[in-house]
């Protein structure tokens, strides 16, 4: 059957992702660690625990940094990427979440064919702008406050103090691990279970010609025969 390979990760993308996850985890884990220090002995003393947490906030921080300057500045896409459109809002959201909810239990194709300018789906944009527009700055500013307690002293007060900061910061992360819990399941309902994670290896995702539907352009596409 003749394939395609539509290139749709970049280098730049698949390393920021890459680099990103793995922040995430070290957060998750040190995190676990400094919340229940009786459960999670992982990373040894309870201050390496947090001399971890604050490290792998920092890279993450200036990973988002990173991540935004790409997509805005170089890539100009950010909006056309992440921001869902009307026709996402209005059908595309509902069609999608019939797909992952029953229909991808009957063998029923994907509705969305990702190109390099529209890549998610109206369900991923949705899900990343929140993830990537409130929820990662909230985190990243609630621990970079309480990483400095002492200077940031009236803010917490502002906030509401160390018990309710921390709270926030803690229900936030929460989030943020259901979200990485959630993301690595859907990245497994493709037409095999590594149909989507190879592209954040390789940059290509292959694409039977009957379900391309046109949309790719030659410079763009691969053509591969089996």
């Amino acid at each position: 059957m003749s394939k395609k390979l539509v290139y749709l990760q970049p280098a730049p993308v698949r390393i920021w992702h890459w680099l990103n996850a793995l922040g995430i985890v070290t957060l998750i884990i040190s995190g676990a660690q400094i919340r229940f220090p009786e459960y999670v002995p992982i990373l040894g003393s309870y201050r390496a625990a947090i001399n971890l947490h604050n490290t792998a906030g920092i890279v993450v921080a200036l990973s988002f940094s990173i991540w935004f300057f790409y997509y805005k500045m170089l890539a100009h896409t950010l909006e056309k990427t992440y921001v869902p459109n009307t026709e996402d809002l209005t059908t595309g959201l509902f069609r999608q979440a019939v797909f992952y909810f029953l229909m991808y239990f009957f063998g029923t194709p994907n509705p969305h064919h990702p190109t390099p300018e529209h890549k998610f789906n109206p369900l991923q944009k949705s899900a990343y702008l929140l993830i990537m527009f409130l929820l990662m700055p909230l985190v990243s500013l609630t621990g970079i406050v309480l990483m400095n307690i002492g200077p940031m002293r009236e803010l917490v007060l502002m906030i509401g103090g160390m018990k309710l900061l921390s709270t926030l910061h803690f229900l936030l992360a929460c989030s943020l691990c259901a979200f990485l819990f959630t993301h690595v399941y859907l990245a497994t309902l493709g037409k095999s279970p590594m149909a989507y994670i190879k592209p954040m290896w390789t940059g290509w995702e292959e694409e039977d010609e009957r379900e391309d539907h046109g949309k790719h352009d030659d410079h763009e596409v691969g053509d591969k025969r089996q």
